[in-house]
């Protein structure tokens, strides 16, 4: 199914005129070679753009549509029209001048097969160049000698001839497609992607740009050892699950366009996730991004958008009428040792993926602090409450952040790992951020959700205070909060609380510990004027008299969140009251 969906974009793409037909694709080109009728070289001339990063600018490579790229391990194979300059002019960069003129003599070859019979007269100046190219003067070559540092770093060079670039003449053309269309060796196969009878493609190409990947790209379907291949299939490479030649280029290409254009991929920890739409219209793709970015619904219009389009209506955006029975899908990839990883790959209506947001964005709705201005939380900001920020190394967990999205974008139930990494970092930090109480919140109420907890469960994953259930954990978690709001009160400026101390024993054994807290607190009252004693003895009493004094023995990993959520609540209620008095 990932395969087909891409094949179909890709024609997409193509019908639109953003790709080239097969056998065409982007290549980033640093310099040309002009050469004149008797194929000499007589100017080199860079194809760079200059182009904004930061506050910076530089030159880069100017992107050009050019014969597909062959997929290079550690054999010779040679690009036509473009290539690096141990291909195009022998130069050798890596110490072994014996494998350059091997390159240069590969590249030599193909292109005397495909140009020799072509009539035109860039074909003949092409020709021309490599039968007089002498590769053992390539480096005293005077033209050259000013891009001698960027030549040899392994840059791309391509032909001009006059004032054209070699491959917009349509002689050249035709031929490079002659030879791209034409049937390889083999035996033909049904290709799996279209059903036709082709033949399949042994290597496929790479895709590049994927976080973590290999530099040159790495490949999404192979197989490099028989351990891996059916019966029959040892040592056949691709053909284990046959995709033709033009398949396989379509998918490529179709991923590659994505993963280098910014508004249809995004990076979460060590995956990179690609979306599009069906029809191929790249709006879609622009506010599907727009919802995962790290301040998503900051913008009260784009609020509004995402519930109108989770309501089924349609709305505009970026001059398009957006569909919400309009078919997405959604690729997570991630870097693997041989080939790339496939997180996950979900397909859905738009209306759907937005539905499940906004719930998501729904659940985590919980009351924050003045200076926390943040809307909502994005799927980076919730899988930051889960890291150490004083660690070296401040990435979350690969495995979260893909089972999180996954979850999220198809309305199942969070992944364990999400409660139980906030846990870990609220036992070693005893602080509960916005962040970590949301996750708590959202957490559990799905979890109630599907499982049918009880209603009393459910009031305790409100957004703000809830003075009225009696769900004993949540009280605990409030009667918490109100013996340490006692202890700062009666000790002005402690450096060291009962949270400090107390907070995880208390959240995991309250039998144990509140007893002691209960005594300690009188101790506290007995330090404060009448006014602050007669305050926190109305609190105490008033949560105490809910469930009197048996406290429970232990709390389980579910009841904690819930005692965590209470005390959250009640601190956030505290500092609510005490600016409500301020402003009085």
């Amino acid at each position: 199914m990932i395969l087909q969906a891409l094949n179909h974009y890709y024609d997409r793409l193509v019908q639109d005129g953003t790709l080239e037909r097969p056998g065409w694709q982007p290549v980033k080109v640093s310099y040309a070679l002009q050469i004149n009728d008797g194929g000499q070289l007589t100017h080199v001339i860079p194809r760079m753009t200059e182009v904004e990063r930061g506050k910076k600018k530089v030159m880069v490579p100017m992107v050009m549509n050019l014969p597909a790229q062959v997929k290079r391990a550690s054999g010779i194979a040679s690009n036509f029209l473009c290539d690096n300059a141990a291909y195009m002019l022998g130069l050798d960069s890596k110490g072994k001048p014996e494998r350059a003129v091997k390159c240069f003599e590969a590249c030599r070859d193909l292109h005397l097969e495909l140009l020799k019979g072509v009539g035109s007269a860039p074909a003949r100046a092409i020709c021309r160049f490599f039968e007089s190219w002498q590769t053992q003067t390539a480096r005293d070559c005077a033209l050259l000698a000013p891009f001698m540092d960027d030549l040899l770093g392994g840059v791309n060079i391509t032909f001009a001839y006059g004032q054209s670039d070699i491959e917009n003449w349509p002689e050249v053309q035709r031929a490079w497609d002659d030879y791209y269309n034409a049937e390889g060796e083999g035996s033909a196969m049904r290709c799996l992607v279209t059903g036709e009878e082709s033949i399949p493609a042994r290597i496929h190409p790479s895709i590049k740009g994927v976080a973590g990947g290999q530099p040159m790209g790495t490949t999404l379907v192979g197989f490099n050892a028989p351990a891996f291949e059916s019966f029959g299939r040892d040592g056949g490479q691709g053909l284990n699950a046959p995709v033709s030649e033009k398949a396989a280029f379509a998918y490529s290409s179709a991923l590659n366009y994505m993963i280098a254009e910014q508004g249809h991929h995004l990076r979460l920890s060590d995956a990179t996730i690609v979306f599009w739409a069906e029809s191929g219209n790249d709006a879609y793709a622009s506010f599907f991004a727009t919802t995962f970015d790290d301040t998503p619904l900051e913008d009260g219009d784009i609020q509004d958008a995402l519930k109108q389009l989770a309501s089924g209506q349609r709305i505009a955006w970026q001059d398009t009428d957006l569909n919400p029975d309009e078919h997405f899908y959604v690729l997570g990839l991630a870097p693997n040792a041989a080939r790339l990883s496939v997180r996950f790959f979900l397909q859905d209506t738009f209306g759907a993926f937005a539905r499940n947001m906004q719930a998501h964005h729904d659940r985590l709705e919980i009351v924050r602090p003045n200076y926390d201005n943040r809307a909502s939380l994005s799927f980076r900001q919730l899988l930051n409450e889960t890291v150490n920020q004083k660690s070296r190394d401040k990435s979350p967990s690969p495995l979260l952040s893909g089972a999180l999205v996954r979850s999220v974008l198809t309305g199942l139930p969070y992944p364990e790992l999400l409660l139980n990494q906030t846990q870990l970092r609220i036992r070693a930090e005893h602080q509960i951020t916005r962040g970590r109480a949301a996750i708590i919140k959202a957490f559990l109420l799905k979890k109630s959700t599907v499982s049918g907890n009880s209603d009393q469960y459910k009031e305790a994953l409100t957004v703000e205070l809830n003075e009225n259930t009696n769900y004993q954990p949540y009280l605990l978690g409030r009667l918490f909060a109100v013996l340490e709001g006692l202890q700062q009160a009666a000790n002005p400026g402690i450096n060291t609380t009962i949270r400090d101390r107390f907070f995880n024993s208390a959240c995991a054994t309250p039998g144990v510990v509140f007893p002691q807290l209960i005594k300690l607190a009188q101790a506290h009252l007995k330090k404060l004027d009448g006014g602050l004693s007669v305050y926190y003895n109305k609190q105490l009493g008033d949560i105490l008299s809910r469930f009197g004094t048996d406290y429970p023995a232990r709390l389980s990993l579910y009841d904690q969140g819930i005692f965590q959520l209470g005390y959250y609540h009640q601190v956030q209620a505290r500092y609510v009251k005490k600016e409500e008095k301020q402003d009085v």
